[in-house]
């Protein structure tokens, strides 16, 4: 791989492997030159500029949770070495919650969730990056709701006028990657399955998921078959049902050994004017991050793996409420 540490296969490796040097092997000031020193970082819960953010950032998730590993699930890329590669990363953590931090005082209690990471990365350096942690599911398996960990996230910055705001379109830097992914064929029925289903079209769930299909969402949720899918998806629908749902970046690839599959970077941009997953409406505008895994099959969509971060939404809703 031109430009990139030759100790590695390819991309996936290369990502993987510098995940586990910076996060399990404690090499945290490797960021130092694996991030680019203004790199874009946006989270559901706010965007930050520069590779010393992303550390102090690191050694506070690692105080609270000194334990934690990150197990690759899938690297679903496109690009090449010579132009850059932007991979999206899907990661299950396991974790003891050790120390006090953002999810109040140490509980002890060993916990499971998923991420999903998209990095842009040339030259042995990864310049841009959107970045999803299931906190909903963290929350719940620390003994709390989404919604007051919100709400506790607020007061702890400073209150109603002091908190970080949760990322907005509006307040995103263009960083060097402006690419949207690649045409490949699984990448365009990923989408076109999504299209469908955010305009209404419950059908495609029936005619396109395998009966059998295993499903991930967030919070934590494990589902399966149609049912599954569509309480989910019409429960996110119904929340914002005018809402504009936008993709914003696919890729599809077919590689030895696995199967077809594809990764589709989305948001959902509205007024919560819907009763849903969100509770009674409150007309707050909302923004929301969110990735899909696409796994086919011989029957069609065998594996979905959906993530947004629930309290991001539920602190927007919380700061025009009260």
């Amino acid at each position: 791989m031109e430009g990139f540490d030759s100790k590695y296969a390819n991309f996936p490796d290369w990502i993987n492997g510098i995940t586990h040097e910076i996060w399990e092997e404690r090499g945290i000031d490797k960021l130092l030159y694996l991030y680019s020193d203004d790199i874009p970082v946006r989270s559901p819960s706010s965007i930050v500029i520069g590779n010393k953010v992303v550390i102090e950032a690191t050694k506070a998730t690692l105080s609270e949770f000194p334990d934690r590993q990150l197990l690759g699930e899938d690297v679903i890329w496109s690009g090449s070495p010579e132009t850059g590669m932007l991979s999206s990363h899907r990661i299950i953590s396991t974790a003891s919650h050790l120390g006090d931090g953002s999810f109040g005082k140490a509980t002890g209690k060993k916990i499971t969730f998923r991420t999903i990471a998209d990095c842009h990365a040339i030259n042995n350096q990864i310049n841009d990056e959107w970045l999803i942690r299931d906190q909903g599911s963290m929350a719940r398996q620390l003994g709390m709701l989404p919604k007051d960990f919100a709400r506790n996230q607020i007061n702890n910055e400073g209150g109603f006028e002091n908190c970080n705001q949760p990322f907005s379109d509006s307040m995103d830097k263009v960083g060097p990657y402006t690419g949207k992914g690649n045409n490949n064929e699984w990448g365009e029925k990923a989408v076109a399955i999504l299209n469908q289903i955010m305009s209404g079209k419950d059908s495609v769930i029936r005619t396109q998921y395998d009966r059998g299909c295993h499903l991930e969402y967030p919070g934590g949720v494990c589902g399966h078959s149609y049912d599954d899918a569509e309480e989910f998806w019409d429960g996110l629908r119904s929340s914002m049902p005018s809402a504009i749902f936008t993709v914003e970046h696919q890729i599809g690839r077919e590689d030895e050994h696995l199967p077809p599959r594809a990764a589709v970077r989305w948001k959902l941009k509205g007024k919560h004017d819907g009763y849903g997953i969100f509770g009674e409406p409150t007309g707050t505008d909302l923004y929301v991050m969110g990735v899909t895994h696409i796994e086919f099959g011989p029957w069609g969509l065998r594996r979905e793996y959906t993530l947004f971060d629930e309290t991001a939404i539920w602190k927007q809703i919380i700061i025009k409420t009260g």
